[in-house]
């Protein structure tokens, strides 16, 4: 089956190609099939993976799915959500996960409470109007720690301290990570979904 991911993000689909291919899903970047960004104006998650995978699905014919994610902070109550793309230019650095890292720690430079959880929401839809979308997600809820550590990963990998495994994301194999993060939550209760439903 050929899935478009509404997205054009290289480490995701990355990431979401090696979590499907046991399903024998090949996915295929949307701007690949000449497909431009989804609006993307909603307050959750499930709201903007659902906005991107129906935009993909209506501009090529073909099954859909979409990831919405970010990171949410205990102390900023949950944000910055799904802002999480856009966070550093909030405090005037450019767009870009080096920047985001930057603004993040500068932010909680004096704060204490270090709680924070990485959520994915993916939504698959078999068509643009499907009534009955599949919707999973996955949160790894961990640390912020105070500088980055590692160099595996990208987003917030580097300064996400998961206390199971004493590391950052950016610090485990991607096996491992992949096992345990967000992303990979979610696409196996996406993959369980699709096994039951589609297939």
């Amino acid at each position: 089956m050929k899935l478009v991911l509404a997205s054009n993000n290289a480490g995701k689909l990355a990431e979401l190609q090696d979590l499907f291919a046991p399903l024998g899903v090949e996915l295929v970047r949307q701007s690949e099939l000449d497909v431009g960004e989804a609006e993307e104006p909603f307050l959750t998650f499930v709201e903007n993976a659902l906005a991107k995978a129906r935009h993909a699905a209506a501009a090529t014919g073909l099954p859909a799915i979409a990831d919405d994610a970010g990171l949410c902070v205990e102390a900023f109550g949950g944000l910055p959500g799904v802002a999480t793309a856009y966070y550093a230019t909030q405090f005037g650095f450019e767009k870009g996960d080096a920047n985001n890292v930057r603004a993040l720690l500068e932010q909680m430079a004096g704060i204490e409470d270090r709680r924070a959880a990485l959520v994915s929401t993916l939504v698959a839809l078999r068509r643009a109007d499907d009534p009955e979308p599949l919707i999973a997600v996955g949160r790894a809820a961990g640390e912020i720690v105070r500088e980055p550590i590692g160099e595996n990963g990208f987003g917030f990998d580097p300064v996400m301290w998961l206390p199971q495994f004493g590391k950052t994301f950016a610090q485990l194999p991607t096996e491992v990570k992949n096992a345990n993060s967000h992303r990979g939550r979610a696409a196996r209760a996406m993959l369980a979904l699709m096994r039951e439903r589609w297939l």
